[in-house]
């Protein structure tokens, strides 16, 4: 083998896995087709989960010193309020993907991670020891690599789903929309968050000093998508709904998409495995496309460095498909939903300013709200605890050491039992597992833990908790530990206990 997994695509997705793989010690080869980084912004925010899953990571300080937090969200371009109650980092982050890029690389770079430009995925072939991954490169017409397993990361024309014959189905493209960052000499106004025009709307941001993002979207035309898009177009088509170009010039970049809606029948065919927009791709409604790549990857890379590692059976694997695919299927029904609200006539009109006179309401809110954060996100995992399935809260804790936070005692991106009662029947049944599960006992500062779509529950006596953050198992504080329970937890999710 010439390492243990190859992932194609160096995007925030296929970055956040390699971290993730090289946290657990696995060898990680990163290739991506482009010659080197195009320093395209492209996206333009982080959500409240990926914020939390940063934080997890304790990498989360170097993206807030680069972004700005905003006090207020959308959807469909209608205002959203946040609530701080819900996490430690409620409010979407903004900054540009290729900042994201940057940092995320380095972060790789320094647990010895490299990306291997210029080097297009153009042949797989798996069989039961592994797959080998034919490379098209700059330096020869082809070349292979070697591993057990290969990730998709490579975006919406995946190479490695369609040499994998997985289908992406779904719905064509409606509209389209041209992005680009020029430079806006005549804007009159500090921003224009959605203005609405007979053909469709446009959008003007501020995301850097001196550069404007320009979005425009025009209904009921859809060109090649193989079109190049340029910059005449996009000044033509901000021309047609805005009536000026705003003396637009010097741009950055400029892009296209539209409103398609794709997602893969299934997110694993033996040996490769698909994440990120390889797995689904959707409108860019509400600035979750990027947040559910990255969250791909930190559902998938401990399960994979664990099957890798021989601790747990390949079957694990499975899981992954299972929790991921329903968080993206709902991803693209709320887009489609976005896209149709956005739509130019008076009857949408009509239906905006009746969604508009519901979205005031606090459960209205806080459903849309928790819906493009993955906030309320709750995996099909048995128990009856209500923390089982979510993600953990970052309460405070009281330990012998200091005064951590939850969050704090993931950085390794190792499982968790905290035990917040020093139950010595919870500390026995766990001793199998001592080397691939820490153990801490602690005290909750908080009698109460809040949980978003759910309200606040009594802080609970154990709790399991996944590398990803999520609970795999936990106990009411007024019930006796079910060692057996626990046991079981510990088996399917980390493998079977050491002996001896």
């Amino acid at each position: 083998m010439d390492t243990d997994v190859v992932i194609a695509g160096a995007g925030p997705t296929g970055l956040m896995l390699a971290c993730e793989l090289r946290l657990a010690g696995v060898d990680v080869a990163v290739v991506d087709r482009l010659a080197q980084r195009t320093g395209e912004s492209r996206a333009g925010g982080i959500h409240a989960r990926t914020l939390e899953v940063l934080d997890q990571r304790g990498v989360l300080d170097r993206f807030l010193s680069l972004g700005t937090l905003q006090s207020v969200g959308h959807f469909s371009g209608i205002w959203l309020d946040f609530d701080e109650s819900e996490s430690r980092h409620s409010r979407p982050l903004m900054i540009l993907q290729s900042v994201i890029e940057r940092l995320l690389e380095e972060w790789g770079a320094g647990l010895g991670m490299q990306v291997r430009w210029s080097s297009e995925v153009s042949g797989v072939r798996q069989d039961e020891a592994g797959v080998t991954v034919e490379l098209r490169t700059a330096q020869a017409a082809s070349t292979t690599l070697r591993a057990r397993y290969l990730v998709g990361c490579d975006g919406g024309r995946s190479a490695v789903r369609k040499l994998s014959g997985i289908d992406f189905p779904g719905t064509p493209a409606t509209m389209t929309a041209l992005c680009g960052d020029v430079e806006l000499p005549d804007l009159p106004e500090e921003y224009i968050f959605v203005r609405r025009c007979p053909d469709g709307h446009f959008s003007v941001y501020d995301f850097e000093p001196g550069w404007y993002r320009v979005i425009t979207s025009e209904y009921d035309h859809v060109v090649d998508r193989d079109e190049p898009a340029t910059f005449e177009q996009l000044r033509k088509s901000l021309i047609r709904l805005a009536g000026t170009d705003y003396g637009m010039r010097n741009p950055k970049w400029v892009s296209r998409f539209g409103d398609a809606a794709r997602q893969a029948s299934r997110y694993r065919q033996g040996r490769v495995l698909l994440a990120g927009d390889a797995a689904h791709i959707h409108y860019p409604a509400g600035g979750q496309g990027l947040n559910v790549g990255v969250q791909d990857a930190v559902n998938l890379g401990w399960k994979l460095a664990s099957v890798v590692r021989g601790h747990a059976p390949e079957s694990l694997l499975d899981s992954y498909h299972t929790e991921r695919h329903p968080v993206a299927e709902r991803v693209l029904h709320n887009t489609r939903a976005q896209s149709a609200l956005a739509r130019p006539g008076p009857q949408t009109e009509a239906l905006r300013d009746v969604f508009g006179s519901l979205i005031v309401f606090d459960d209205v809110n806080q459903h849309l709200r928790s819906m493009l954060t993955a906030l309320d996100i709750r995996y099909p995992i048995d128990g009856d605890h209500p923390l089982t399935g979510r993600r953990v809260p970052d309460v405070d804790l009281k330990t012998p050491d200091g005064a951590p936070r939850v969050y704090e005692l993931l950085h390794a991106a190792r499982p968790v039992l905290l035990d917040l009662r020093g139950s010595a029947d919870v500390a026995a049944a766990a001793e199998g597992w001592h080397d691939r599960v820490d153990l801490i006992e602690a005290r909750s500062k908080s009698e109460c833990w809040r949980i978003p779509g759910v309200g606040e529950i009594p802080a609970p006596a154990t709790v399991l908790i996944r590398p990803d953050g999520h609970v795999a198992w936990a106990t009411a504080v007024d019930a006796t530990p079910d060692t057996s329970a626990l046991w079981t937890a510990l088996t399917t999710w980390f493998g079977r206990a050491k002996r001896g």
